[in-house]
């Protein structure tokens, strides 16, 4: 599917996310979701792990969260901050859309600042779909797309209807398909 981006790249990503999450907390961005302990999650594209440490405390003991990234080097990352605070219930997956995961098995996925780099996006989709719960919510942020854009390129794809607008994220819920 899509390539990662080079390592320098990556790293240089990764340096401006740390001055980002200084003026934004992502615990801010992750009040929108409504995770509670518990939960499954995948952040899907993870990069460097910015949501990592707070999705681990929301999900807590009883919950799971999932780090997917294409790059191994965001998988190092992630894995480096799991084990430096003790963060027992986050497991990686490096892969550029399988997730190998069950079907049904997510409460929440979240699809941060990656959509506009997919260069199959209903394959993506389709996967998010498969494993999320019918009950679960794609949360769905990317500052590089328009309102109109974001809304129209996640339920053109049939799989998911936008159920809220937050401050700084879509909610979208998934839609039962029939083949």
């Amino acid at each position: 599917m899509d390539k990662p981006m080079s390592s320098f790249d990556f790293q240089f990503m990764s340096l401006g996310y740390k001055f980002r999450d200084l003026r934004l907390p992502r615990r801010d961005i992750l009040k929108e979701v409504g995770i509670r302990p518990g939960f499954h999650v995948l952040d899907y594209g993870c990069g460097p792990g910015s949501y990592i440490a707070p999705l681990a405390e929301l999900v807590g003991e009883s919950g799971k969260v999932y780090a997917l990234d294409i790059h191994p080097l965001a998988i190092r990352k992630v894995k480096d901050i799991a084990s430096r605070k003790k963060l027992a219930n986050v497991e990686t997956i490096l892969s550029d859309c399988q997730t190998g995961l069950p079907d049904t098995s997510l409460d929440v996925v979240l699809l941060y600042d990656i959509f506009h780099h997919f260069g199959h996006p209903n394959k993506i989709l389709e996967e998010l779909h498969r494993v999320l719960k019918p009950e679960g919510v794609l949360s769905f942020s990317d500052h590089h797309m328009k309102e109109d854009e974001i809304v129209s390129a996640v339920t053109s794809s049939g799989f998911f209807s936008l159920s809220k607008k937050g401050q700084r994220t879509y909610s979208f819920r998934k839609k039962r398909v029939t083949a």
